[in-house]
């Protein structure tokens, strides 16, 4: 049976209409909204040769049996952000399923290799801020210390909202045991960003997911009278972050895919009549290439002390989280390009800012490859997210040839 691009745009407006409001989507994780879309999700499968199951992190495995324990894995996730577009996440899992359905058709129920979906849980991490929890407890980087006691805006946490979902925060480090004889997973995404768009093509190739290094800066000055003290005398702590906020800019355009960003600034005492006394300030860089990440933090460091020198400042620095780039294997790389070659004429190869599930997949050393799809505006995490109907119809012949292909590539591994 050829894949069926308009049932999976469908399934996609069933969810949409099924889980979002006049806001966007609702999908948050750990919610009943939430629970409803994979109760739904349950009844695509009802009518496919698969079997079904729930890991001790809540990631939902479906799986379709093949003549060969050896495993290709599609995957993504169902959950949103709040008030989010109706395709981050989602497009993934329903492109996957519509995979599953033409694969299981075409072999008679029967692949050469087993084929799995898979719906990580809480990819977003939207309710209690971690990202990537189903992933990370399947590729062994869970931290449950640290996540038992994490709070949602009205109290509740984490251990018991996960408890309310039938997950227990002590074992969803057994979601290993998944991991037994995977070959190669694939990702399915929209791009949330404007490149695709910008260069007038339908479907990129994900070259791998951009290590991250995240700081906080305080800068530390003089408080003073805004009145009384003149301008040469100020020790100003948010004269010296200006600069540096300024000078990430010329930093990250170094470096064709680099990007730095000061998103918080807080200044002491704050208010309108004094001089600020001290700036307390993030900033985030992000680069595929490990090198280029060290060297632009580097210039950062030195840039702010040159500038607190300037104010008769000083700074200081502290690391709030850092992760490595994750590139992807290369020969499923090469395979995503020529298929999406054949689907949509030209392709184009690029990093990925955000992070995906597909990078704590890939730290396993297990084959990844990720593909996205055009985003109208480069808008995403928003309820005006959007992708052009042909475009994701595009993308799921090209995900489909991506998914044959590597299951040829798994038979001459």
């Amino acid at each position: 049976m050829p894949i069926d691009p308009k049932r999976m745009v469908a399934d996609l407006n069933e969810l949409r209409a099924l889980t979002g409001d006049s806001n966007g989507a609702q999908r948050v994780a750990w919610t009943p909204v939430w629970l409803k879309a994979r109760e739904w999700f349950y009844g695509k499968l009802k009518s496919l040769p698969v079997t079904q199951h729930l890991d001790a992190a809540g990631n939902n495995w479906v799986t379709l049996k093949g003549r060969s324990e050896k495993a290709l894995v599609l995957g993504s996730h169902l959950d949103s952000v709040p008030n989010g577009g109706w395709l981050d996440g989602c497009l993934g899992v329903l492109c996957g399923l519509e995979v599953l359905r033409a694969l299981s058709e075409d072999h008679d129920g029967n692949p050469p290799f087993t084929v799995k979906l898979v719906d990580w849980a809480d990819e977003e991490g939207a309710r209690f801020g971690r990202s990537l929890f189903g992933s990370s407890a399947f590729a062994g980087t869970q931290s449950i210390e640290a996540d038992r006691v994490r709070t949602d805006r009205d109290g509740v946490t984490l251990e018991a909202a996960l408890r309310q979902c039938g997950v227990e925060v002590e074992k969803v480090g057994d979601a290993s045991v998944e991991r037994a004889n995977l070959a190669a997973y694939l990702e399915l995404h929209i791009e949330q960003g404007p490149v695709l768009e910008r260069l007038g093509l339908p479907l990129g190739v994900v070259l791998g997911t951009k290590g991250v290094e995240r700081h906080a800066m305080t800068f530390h000055g003089q408080e003073a009278h805004s009145g009384s003290t003149p301008m040469g005398d100020r020790r100003d702590a948010l004269a010296a972050a200006a600069k540096l906020a300024l000078e990430i800019r010329s930093i990250a355009g170094k470096h064709p895919d680099a990007v730095c960003t000061m998103g918080s600034v807080k200044t002491f005492p704050g208010i309108v009549t004094a001089v600020v006394g001290r700036c307390e300030a993030t900033l985030d860089q992000r680069d595929l290439d490990a090198g280029v990440l060290a060297q632009m933090y580097a210039e950062a460091k030195s840039a702010s002390e040159r500038f607190a020198a300037e104010e008769k400042c000083t700074v200081e620095w502290s690391r709030i989280w850092s992760i490595e780039p994750i590139p992807f294997h290369p020969e499923l790389v090469n395979l995503c390009d020529e298929a999406v070659r054949e689907v949509a004429g030209t392709s184009h190869r690029l990093p990925s800012g955000p992070l995906h599930d597909a990078a704590e997949v890939a730290r396993l050393g297990i084959p990844t490859v990720m593909m996205f799809v055009q985003s109208l505006h480069g808008i995403s995490h928003n309820k005006i997210e959007d992708t052009k109907v042909e475009h994701l119809e595009l993308a799921c012949l090209a995900f489909d040839r991506l998914a044959r292909k590597t299951l040829a590539w798994m038979a001459s591994a």
